[in-house]
């Protein structure tokens, strides 16, 4: 039988309207959504214990070794003692993982907020959020507001001080990369160089060897210095927080880590549930008021 023309152009036309159909209705999905289709779920990147993780289905935090009281305990991190491990696991039950899936790291001070791939989830050691670092590092929100402090040994000059100019004339001393060395160098600005060590107890070494007149740490580390470490020093007085705004501690993340909104959104709510302040009522206590040095 022969068709007209016309008859067969239309013939054509239909034929090619459903492969064009069936090719369509068996076109793959991409992966991503068809699986969140069959699952039901809505792709949340935040899901318990399924996040994208240096390995898989573990936690991998870091600090610093060795790791100093009162923010951890015995130098052993994994202990769960002492107040940043505990806001680690704090954290790391919020998203989802329970201790046993959580594996330590130990990672330089400052190379955790060094450019370059981490090789950890999270960093947790006293590390102060700067616009500077942000730039190459991400932070979570702040997990602890911190004030920098003095510590000098009971009855010397230092320990007299009683402003930051009484500080001017005076050898100070700080870990190297910390706020609290640049709160010597842009808020003292004392006459003579400030000495820069590469780890606080260094600086504490320095201390009682009378080869600095006093060491500037965050609060809690100069209570627990003055109560366990050298005990014939005193807190001598903390610093105004700069700016206006307290300076505090977040946990670090890779720059531009899928992590990042995940962990600050579990900060957030052991804030905002009231688990930081009880954290910080258990570990910090003994870091009491000091007198502000203006």
């Amino acid at each position: 039988m022969h068709l007209a023309p016309r008859a067969l152009r239309r013939a054509v036309a239909a034929a090619t309207l459903a492969l064009l159909a069936t090719a369509v209705g068996c076109a793959p999905q991409p992966e991503d959504k068809a699986s969140d289709q069959a699952s039901g779920s809505t792709g949340n990147t935040c899901a318990k214990g399924k996040l994208a993780t240096h390995t898989s289905g573990k936690l991998t935090i870091a600090t610093d070794e060795p790791a100093y009281e009162p923010w951890f305990k015995d130098d052993k991190p994994a202990n769960g003692q002492g107040f940043e491990s505990a806001v680690a696991y704090a954290v790391a039950k919020q998203l989802g993982y329970d201790k046993s899936a959580v594996v330590w790291q130990s990672v330089p001070f400052n190379k955790a907020f060094a450019p370059g791939v981490k090789t950890f989830d999270f960093d947790i050691n006293q590390v102060s959020i700067s616009a500077e670092r942000k730039k190459a590092v991400d932070f979570s929100s702040g997990y602890y507001d911190v004030r920098q402090a003095v510590v000098a040994l009971k009855g010397s000059k230092a320990a007299k001080a009683t402003s930051v100019a009484d500080l001017k004339g005076l050898k100070l001393g700080a870990q190297v990369g910390t706020t609290s060395l640049n709160y010597i160098s842009d808020v003292v600005k004392p006459s003579q160089e400030a000495a820069a060590f590469s780890k606080n107890d260094q600086a504490v070494s320095a201390l009682k060897n009378g080869q600095v007149d006093a060491i500037v740490v965050d609060l809690p580390t100069a209570f627990y210095i003055t109560s366990a470490q050298v005990t014939n020093a005193e807190v001598v007085g903390q610093f105004e927080n700069q700016g206006g705004t307290p300076e505090q501690f977040g946990l670090v993340l890779d720059k531009g880590s899928d992590l990042t909104s995940c962990v600050s959104s579990a900060v957030d709510a052991l804030r905002k549930d009231g688990t930081l302040a009880k954290l910080e009522k258990q570990w910090l206590s003994d870091a009491v008021d000091a007198p502000v040095l203006k």
